[in-house]
């Protein structure tokens, strides 16, 4: 991998030992499921549920993101999906309201980021 692509990643919040160690260093499919996560529809499922007052549908999205999350080791994201996740699990749309906007602005950026990136 590109020193100038690994580092942005880093800075984008991307764990990218911890994924190239779980992908067994395969450059090919990191990207490949990088790209896969720019298509993800689980943010936008997220936002219309919770603007739906959809606690299950909101639930749901955000515990998917969070797999995705770990799974590709998306730190940033995850320390911002990770509570997301318990207020929902827990009934609690107002807190869960409350973190949305950091949870988004984080989301935001590193979709600008991946987009700038990702050859």
């Amino acid at each position: 991998m590109e020193e100038s692509i690994k580092e942005g990643l880093i800075r984008a919040g991307v764990n990218v030992e911890e994924l190239n160690n779980r992908i067994m260093g395969n450059e090919t499919l990191i990207f490949h499921f990088l790209k896969q996560f720019l298509k993800d529809e689980n943010y936008t499922t997220l936002v219309s549920s919770m603007d739906c007052d959809d606690v299950e549908g909101a639930f749901h999205a955000a515990h998917t993101l969070k797999g995705v999350c770990g799974n590709l080791s998306l730190q940033s994201l995850s320390k911002e999906v990770c509570p997301l996740v318990e207020d929902l699990r827990n009934g609690d749309i107002e807190a869960a309201r409350e973190k949305m906007p950091e949870f988004k602005k984080v989301y935001t950026q590193l979709i600008e980021d991946l987009e700038h990136l990702l050859p």
